[in-house]
């Protein structure tokens, strides 16, 4: 077989499989992007073309007033307060803390070290659930703290340390030690050496962690909804929208329902858009090692 007959085998074969990858990454973008553009769409159809089902994903009618219904029939100012509040201080907590337990594991040397971070590698593929909901929620009652968003924070934000940790540990290894023995000549202390040197240059997967962990605690449903029953003025939108079911005389009104999702999806969409450059950054490089 001639070399240019090599190339032009060569060269169909390539764009044959650029073709299938094209397609396979249609479909999987398809998949990923339909139940949000039903849940989008059907914001604007009457609610008996949601109960009445059927193929057709455009509303035969736009309706705006599910909108406005929404929004009146849901305090949404405090409940995109609450998510605001819930979703900062997972986001806060879980900077500090995996920020400072991955430069731990990454630098410091001691006994067990190994097992340990082994273990928490191992968490990021268990996930408890349900089971522990009622030991942490009886632990929140013991404490005062079962009415409280405060217990949400705080258990929402140890869910995804192993993973946090993993990611900052494994862009600390990427790090040259000649900063941290540079900083020690000049008189810094281990902790010193974090937050004046090594922090600083963190911030590409601290964003990604940020981003992460905002995602997370806006997008909490379960533990507020069991850590809020009795007090509805601390329901995040997560829970308020499901209460928007409700709102229609008999029939469950999906159209408010989903009016009210939509809502609540928009800002955390708007901060994807505009910070997905760091946060896909930010994930490629602390994954280079782990």
């Amino acid at each position: 077989m001639s070399k240019n007959h090599d190339g032009a085998v060569y060269s169909k074969a390539s764009k044959a499989a650029r073709f299938l990858l094209f397609v396979f990454m249609t479909f999987i973008a398809l998949l990923t992007l339909y139940p949000i553009l039903y849940v989008v769409l059907g914001a604007f159809k009457e609610n008996g073309e949601l109960l009445a089902g059927g193929t057709n994903i455009f509303p035969k009618k736009w309706i705006l007033d599910n909108f406005i219904n929404a929004w009146q029939q849901a305090d949404f100012a405090t409940y995109t307060l609450n998510s605001i509040y819930l979703a900062l201080g997972v986001m806060l907590l879980s900077l500090l803390s995996s920020s400072m337990a991955g430069y731990v594991f990454s630098r410091k040397k001691f006994r067990g070290k190994e097992l340990l971070y082994g273990l928490f590698v191992a968490f990021m593929f268990i996930n408890v659930g349900s089971i522990t909901l009622r030991p942490l929620f009886e632990l929140a009652i013991k404490l005062k703290m079962n009415t409280s968003l405060a217990s949400v924070i705080f258990i929402s934000a140890g869910g995804g340390q192993a993973t946090y940790i993993f990611l900052v540990r494994g862009y600390m290894n990427t790090i040259p030690k000649e900063l941290d023995e540079a900083a020690k000549i000049d008189g810094c202390t281990f902790f010193q050496t974090f937050y004046k040197i090594i922090l600083p240059v963190l911030k590409p997967i601290l964003a990604t962690i940020a981003l992460l962990s905002f995602r997370g605690g806006w997008n909490e449903y379960i533990l507020p909804l069991v850590f809020t029953m009795t007090n509805a003025a601390k329901r995040p939108l997560t829970v308020g929208v499901t209460m928007l079911k409700n709102a229609g005389d008999g029939a469950a009104a999906w159209n408010i329902m989903f009016a009210g999702a939509t809502i609540s999806i928009v800002p955390i969409l708007l901060i994807y858009i505009f910070t997905s450059k760091y946060f896909i950054a930010g994930l490629t490089a602390g994954a280079v090692k782990g």
